[in-house]
């Protein structure tokens, strides 16, 4: 296929992994309508440019967003349907016009339903994510903070290599509800 982290010109470009784990479930906040009030707990991302994984916490979330901002490109799962409604309330920069691949929303625009990260994982790169957002939560409440940064990481791991190997192959597998093996086209990315 083509080579994702290089431009036209053959430059290297500066892709951001990311993802984010939140201090209060939607539960705590009144419902799903309310995302951007269940506050920033860890973010992750892992920066083509560098080839570092970071990690950021709260009171982080500036040096977050200017390392956002710089990226020519931010690719992640559900990004403008969460990630970024959490990001909302601590910057006035409107983070869904910065260059933004959400693989949840193309995966949804190809197949006309919503996937997991995990199912995807699962049967592309024969993994499972190490937990979920409960579990998350439940390490941020009982301090375990370097579970979540963990956790949040392996997520922005998994992100990465989805996106690779779908730039790569053209597609991504998953099972469907049938149990057979399925594939979404990906050529398109």
């Amino acid at each position: 296929m083509h080579t994702i982290d290089k431009n036209a010109d053959g430059e290297r470009r500066n892709i951001i992994y990311f993802d984010l784990e939140t201090q209060k479930s939607a539960r705590e906040v009144g419902g799903w309508s309310y995302v951007d009030r269940m506050k920033l707990a860890i973010a992750a991302t892992f920066s083509t440019a560098d080839q570092q994984y970071t990690t950021f916490q709260e009171a982080d979330v500036e040096r977050l967003i200017n390392q956002l901002t710089k990226a020519d490109l931010i690719v992640g799962f559900n990004l403008k349907g969460f990630d970024y409604v959490v990001l909302r309330p601590y910057t006035r920069i409107n983070l869904w016009q910065l260059p933004t691949f959400d693989m949840l929303e193309h995966v949804r625009r190809t197949l006309g339903f919503r996937l997991s990260l995990d199912a995807l994982a699962k049967e592309t790169l024969r993994e499972s994510k190490s937990a979920d957002g409960l579990q998350s939560l439940r390490w941020w409440k009982a301090g375990k903070i370097d579970l979540v940064a963990e956790y949040c990481r392996k997520d922005v791991e998994i992100t990465k290599r989805l996106y690779e190997y779908a730039c790569q192959h053209g597609y991504l597998l998953f099972r469907g509800r049938d149990g057979r093996v399925r594939r979404v086209n990906t050529t398109s990315w």
